[in-house]
């Protein structure tokens, strides 16, 4: 069981600090943030095995009720082989502050998940109060699009079931009509992939373990790239130049080719869609997206590893 604990200790660690800053460093997430976007989750999926994994052996060792449930369907060979009959001291403090962070990743995840709750009841409360009342005799349901009569320039989308699409006036008397096309189908990328999902999940993370690279990084990269992964959904509908000019419109009176660092993003979006980098290959791109699908079957198989082998 020792060699198990030091080699998910050391898995973890390599997934949690290098790799993260290579791949920040990686010029190809630009052209294909898809498989960026999937990379980054299987990261974190490894990292979070790891310690599940660290956390089920290092309980299994040191509590022997856990160890009764937990190898109750196994052989006397499988118990054996695993060799949890003693625990380490350091064993222990090692499960004691798994289990810690255990319960304060959850309790980050659950704050993340009841402050956007409380957040979209606030954020449709508020636009049921600024849209137009509908006349009499229309069914009360808005449908996926609503617009609001504001000279203000916006759209975006509101997560929920369905997902709700929002225009203003604004908007619609600025763009034209594949400038609409290319923003409505930006925000119809973000509500298809549930990217609100992924952003709960790295700012949850990011929140509750500030101090760990790939977290950090996670949900810095999450935004990001969840913007160049639905620009690419609207630029293969309605065109690369018709993207930019839509994003162009739409952002210009915030400095969207301002140098600042809060519209830097929308800048390097303009920039992407005007010249294009050149994608990926089919072969690169599967070969990428299978290579990090089978990194988090590491932890898996270093915590099976001794009782396969102990298996006749």
């Amino acid at each position: 069981m020792t060699y198990c604990l030091l080699l998910l200790s050391v898995v973890a660690v390599t997934a949690a600090v290098p790799v993260p800053r290579l791949l920040t460093r990686a010029k190809w997430p630009e052209r294909e943030p898809v498989v960026a976007l999937w990379v980054w989750q299987c990261l974190v999926a490894t990292v979070l095995l790891c310690c599940l994994a660290a956390l089920a052996l290092g309980a299994a060792a040191v509590f022997g009720t856990v160890r009764a449930q937990l190898f109750a369907p196994a052989p006397p060979a499988v118990t054996a082989a695993y060799d949890l009959s003693h625990a380490s001291p350091w064993t222990t403090v090692l499960t004691v502050l798994l289990a810690c962070g255990a319960a304060w990743t959850t309790a980050m995840l659950a704050r993340e998940l009841v402050e956007a709750r409380r957040r979209r009841a606030g954020a449709r409360a508020h636009l049921r109060d600024r849209a137009p009342d509908l006349p009499a005799g229309l069914p009360e349901g808005r449908g996926p699009l609503l617009v609001l009569e504001e000279e203000y320039p916006d759209a975006w989308w509101m997560p929920g079931s369905p997902p709700q699409l929002i225009v203003t006036t604004g908007a619609l008397q600025r763009l034209t009509d594949h400038q609409l096309d290319a923003v409505l189908t930006h925000e119809r990328g973000h509500a298809r992939a549930r990217h609100d999902w992924l952003l709960h999940l790295s700012a949850a993370l990011a929140a509750g373990f500030p101090r760990v690279p790939l977290f950090a990084h996670f949900c810095e990269q999450t935004h990001r790239l969840v913007e160049l992964s639905a620009d690419d959904t609207a630029s293969r509908r309605c065109g690369h130049l018709t993207t930019a000019l839509a994003l162009i419109e739409l952002n210009q009176h915030r400095g969207v080719l301002s140098c600042s660092s809060s519209h830097r993003l929308l800048g390097e979006r303009v920039d992407r869609l005007l010249e294009p980098p050149p994608r990926l290959g089919r072969r690169h791109r599967a070969l990428t997206t299978a290579a990090a699908s089978l990194v988090p079957l590491v932890p898996l198989l270093i915590t099976f590893a001794p009782g396969l082998t102990a298996l006749p």
